[in-house]
């Protein structure tokens, strides 16, 4: 596989077109996405006879890397303010259409949008990656209006729309579309529609109780135990949001044991499951604990 120092470069490199990119972006996404493939990288040498996807491709991984990067740009453009409103809805649309970006400053969204278009073993996947990145970036507009709004969502509402905002559904898509791994097959299957709803549910109850003294000490109101603290102040939250986490993720299991999805699904599950102790825990930056770290809302 790439060498870090190697992959982290490339990605800096592309990430100067993007005005408001941060180091912290390239450096988690490097991370995150070396998390991801090697905990799939068995699977994915063995679908490598099908596709003839390599998954130590240079390029395919480097791709990879400055999506997730993307996605914690824009996770930060709404929280931080990195650009003005009119430049982050400009943005919003040229990524979620696929052209490119009608304000200067944003060149690296059209170089990213066709890379990913000339590198689709499936141009299916790369459709619906401009609908999840659509659905994404409407996701983070909500609970950025909701957190700073007088109308407070309900858990219920607020759950919801945290299942686009964690970004797990464009993270798949972007290994499948890299890698050949027929998301786009397999979103017609109810049981895989479950799977994502539930690993998305899962990763945003992890996200929230892990960043939640960070959060509130920030003063950012778009976290499930900080909503749940401002409307039942007397309510256990930590151990409701905990008692959730464990029954989403026993339905989980109980789907991914009843049904049989190819390989590296179940390895990428699994993975992802597993994100909160293997990723969150070990970070240095974004998703530190302790007030020295940086901000804390983004996807995984």
């Amino acid at each position: 596989m790439i060498q870090t120092e190697s992959a982290l470069q490339q990605v800096l490199e592309w990430g100067r077109s993007l005005t408001g990119f941060a180091d912290e972006h390239a450096v988690e996404a490097v991370r995150g996405g070396q998390y991801i493939l090697q905990r799939i990288h068995p699977s994915l040498h063995d679908t490598s006879a099908r596709t003839g996807r390599d998954p130590q491709d240079e390029t395919l991984i480097v791709a990879f890397y400055r999506e997730l990067a993307l996605l914690f740009w824009l996770d930060d453009c709404n929280d931080l303010g990195l650009i003005a409103p009119e430049e982050l809805a400009a943005v919003e649309q040229a990524l979620g259409q696929g052209v490119p970006c009608a304000l200067p400053g944003f060149e690296g969204c059209a170089v990213l949008r066709a890379s990913l278009a000339a590198l689709a073993y499936d141009r299916r996947d790369y459709a619906r990656l401009l609908d999840d990145t659509r659905c994404y970036c409407a996701a983070l507009r909500a609970g950025h209006a909701q957190a700073v709004g007088a109308e407070r969502w309900s858990y219920a509402e607020y759950l919801h729309n945290g299942i686009d905002s964690i970004a797990y559904t464009n993270v798949f898509c972007c290994l499948s579309l890299l890698w050949g791994l027929d998301m786009a097959t397999l979103r017609a299957r109810p049981a895989f529609r479950q799977v994502l709803r539930l690993i998305s549910a899962i990763g945003r109850l992890q996200n929230d109780l892990h960043g939640r003294d960070k959060d509130r000490s920030a003063g950012e109101a778009d976290n499930a135990a900080i909503l749940l603290r401002q409307r039942y102040p007397a309510m256990p939250v930590v151990e409701f949001l905990n008692d959730e986490l464990a029954g989403h993720t026993r339905m989980l299991h109980r789907v991914m044991a009843e049904e049989r999805f190819p390989a590296p699904w179940g390895a990428l599950i699994e993975a992802m499951a597993a994100i909160r102790a293997q990723y969150y825990q070990t970070s240095t930056s974004r998703y530190r604990s302790d007030a020295a770290g940086g901000g804390q809302r983004a996807p995984a």
